[in-house]
């Protein structure tokens, strides 16, 4: 298992480095014929792994922003991506919170009623066809005017993004039993509450969790997202918008590989909970 892991890394490792040559010899060229002179293969080479800002930081140059980022900074100072991204991370899960909770509320209604499938559910779907980068803005102005400000609107971009997965997951979920298996409780006289808990909830428990996954991916992304307009001091998007005005491009890519692992963790995280609720259920996992 190890092998074919290391093996495409490797590979992948080696592309970027020639992407970042590549990409970055045309500044080592306009230097050169600046100051009339001739540049050999090994100065080239040297020149586009190490520039200030490069087009593409190679791989080193992004772990070593990285490594600079998370250790060789207080975690307090406003150049440690440990500190832009507790930032992310609070709203991420704020606005996680908010949406897989709404998401699950109307799952329950679209499965239970029959007018807000019909009504709520093209809704739903309709609302992720405009681009976060157009709602971003006005949610951030419309709440500032009323005094909203500081980590609940980008909560609330998170959580535009982060409902709809689960929304969707759940309803599948809700439907999943068999009609023999909704028969049999009929049979029993259980009520609709004992329906849901002792059956329908139960079955949708593997849907719950894959679609928390992608949520919490999708929550990330609208937190960043919620951080570009305000242009805060603050949080990975923060630090994204200050690395594109100042050409920072070694600032953006360690900023963007923070939020990759960020997501990356909280998605191993939901995968061990699932892991332990699906085994003590004894449905595997």
């Amino acid at each position: 298992m190890l092998v074919p892991v290391l093996t495409v890394l490797s590979v992948i490792v080696v592309l970027w480095y020639g992407a970042a040559i590549w990409l970055n010899a045309q500044w080592t060229y306009d230097q050169a014929a600046r100051a009339g002179a001739e540049v050999s293969f090994s100065e080239l080479l040297a020149d586009t792994l190490t520039q200030d800002r490069p087009v593409l930081p190679a791989p080193h140059q992004v772990a070593a922003g990285l490594w600079d980022g998370f250790f060789a900074q207080k975690v307090t100072s406003k150049r440690s991506l440990v500190y832009h991204g507790w930032i992310t991370l609070s709203a991420t899960l704020l606005g996680f919170a908010i949406g897989s909770g709404a998401g699950i509320v109307l799952a329950v209604g679209i499965v239970h009623n029959r007018a807000m499938d019909l009504s709520v559910m093209p809704w739903a779907i309709a609302s992720q066809t405009i681009p976060i980068l157009a709602i971003a803005p006005m949610v951030i102005v419309v709440l500032a005017s009323v005094g909203v400000t500081g980590i609940l609107p980008k909560a609330v971009i998170s959580a535009y993004l982060s409902f709809f997965p689960v929304v969707v997951g759940m309803a599948k979920g809700f439907r999943s039993p068999r009609p023999m298996q909704l028969d049999q409780l009929r049979t029993y006289n259980a009520t609709r509450a004992q329906t849901f808990w002792k059956l329908r909830f139960p079955a949708s428990l593997p849907y719950l969790f894959a679609s928390l996954k992608v949520s919490v991916a999708a929550s990330l992304v609208g937190a960043i997202v919620g951080e570009l307009p305000a242009g805060g001091a603050g949080g990975l998007g923060a630090r994204l918008l200050s690395g594109s005005y100042y050409g920072q491009t070694i600032q953006i890519w360690s900023a963007l590989f923070t939020a990759a692992i960020l997501a990356a963790g909280l998605v191993m995280i939901i995968g061990a909970i699932e892991k332990a609720t699906l085994r003590r259920m004894g449905m595997g996992g």
